[in-house]
């Protein structure tokens, strides 16, 4: 008969499972939430290294690699990583089994490296704990239509836990991960950072589109989509198997959960930006137009927008992307200069992006004015401005970054005391 015990997903990243030893560590770890009265599964990534590694052999060969092997061979990491750690369960009597994506099946589209999750048959999971049996579930991948391995981009483990744990119902899914929780801003810059308790899945989507690294962006989406709560928590620490009533780490919940919505929650950065301006254009309906088609038609990500004012009907504009897609940009603008009648494209990559998010915005007013009078004070330029309804970037030069998080963080209220 199936027993009624709350479901936790366990997901552990590379640096949990870095070797042997953290192996031993993670399989006690789990051992505790089994002894606990949980039916537990678990996600892990590849030890830490090993993706970057395999990659590094796809690169050496061909830099343009087949995509479709290279998710065969990178996805190996995760596992040979879920074989150990059922190995380690196993040997502390644990009973454990070790899946693949494709063994589940966790199925996906044909986007190789970077594949988007469709469905989750989620019945022999459930059997396989049912029956006390703790299953490991390599991360990162799953299997497309045609019977091929597909990953699902770099963090994409995050992502399958998440999946899985909406999949089998689970009461949480704790992401187990170098820190203890998410902060109020990166703890490294600004050392009066406060530890968050409770943050609000859009709040969460916002830091970590804006360059917050505790959570891959697609795992978060999901979460928020299926109403997953997600724990971030340690695997560094002792004792870290926690029941649903004694959360250490950070939750990721619906607003609804926040009893007190903070004006500014936490402010992130990303020194992933490359700044684009394209001098010389005709002033004219359409020509943002001409601009951003050619770019999304080859997948460059546009983020941050600004246009400066006409002079005799020539205007310029201002924008961002990946530094990775900043080649290709100036590639495809130079291809269409004749349809687009631009005179000059200028770039800088010495550029970073400051957010400062948080629920509370909706209901407070001031929070863009702070950030202006902050920067201004300090005599830092901004040099292009984008906002949501919980969150405000600005561009500034890359030297005065440290300077701006912790500034910002002190304006805010933000600092630990």
């Amino acid at each position: 008969m199936p027993r009624n015990l709350p479901r936790i997903v366990m997901k552990f990243g590379g640096t949990s499972v870095a070797d042997l030893g953290r192996i031993r560590k993670v399989a006690y770890t789990i051992k505790k939430q089994v002894e606990a009265g949980c039916e537990v599964t678990v996600v892990v990534s590849a030890m830490s290294g090993v993706t970057n590694q395999l990659v590094g052999y796809c690169e050496a060969l061909n830099p343009l690699f087949d995509r479709s092997e290279y998710d065969s061979i990178v996805s190996t990491g995760e596992q040979v990583t879920s074989g150990l750690l059922a190995i380690a369960l196993q040997t502390i009597g644990v009973p454990s089994r070790s899946w693949s994506g494709w063994q589940i099946p966790l199925l996906t589209d044909s986007v190789y490296s970077n594949a988007r999750i469709k469905k989750i048959d989620a019945l022999k999971i459930i059997e396989c704990m049912q029956s006390g049996i703790v299953p490991v579930i390599a991360g990162f991948q799953g299997i497309d239509e045609t019977g091929k391995v597909t990953t699902l981009g770099r963090g994409g483990s995050d992502t399958s836990a998440v999946a899985i744990a909406a999949s089998i119902k689970a009461i949480r899914c704790d992401i187990y991960t170098d820190v203890d929780g998410i902060y109020t801003t990166d703890p490294r810059i600004v050392n009066k950072a406060k530890h968050i308790k409770s943050i609000a899945y859009e709040e969460m989507l916002e830091l970590a589109s804006g360059g917050a690294k505790v959570l891959q962006t697609r795992s978060v989406e999901l979460a928020m989509k299926e109403k997953v709560r997600v724990q971030v928590l340690s695997s560094f620490k002792e004792d870290q198997a926690p029941m649903e009533n004694a959360l250490p780490g950070s939750l990721v919940v619906s607003e609804e959960e926040i009893v007190e919505k903070e004006q500014v929650t936490g402010i992130a950065y990303s020194m992933n930006e490359a700044k684009v301006i394209i001098k010389g254009l005709p002033d004219q309906p359409g020509i943002a137009a001409s601009i951003f088609r050619p770019l999304a038609e080859e997948n460059v990500n546009v983020d941050m927008i600004a246009q400066s004012g006409a002079t005799d009907q020539i205007t310029n504009m201002t924008f961002t992307v990946p530094k990775t897609d900043l080649k290709r940009t100036q590639q495809i603008l130079e291809q269409n200069k004749q349809t687009i009648g631009f005179t000059q494209v200028l770039t800088d990559n010495e550029v970073v992006k400051i957010s400062v998010v948080g629920i509370g915005m909706r209901s407070h007013t001031g929070v863009a004015n702070t950030m202006f009078k902050t920067l201004a004070d300090r005599s830092i330029n901004i040099q292009a401005i984008s906002t949501s309804e919980i969150k405000v970037s600005v561009l500034i030069a890359s030297e005065y970054m440290e300077l701006a998080m912790r500034a910002l963080h002190t304006a805010y209220g933000l600092d630990y005391t």
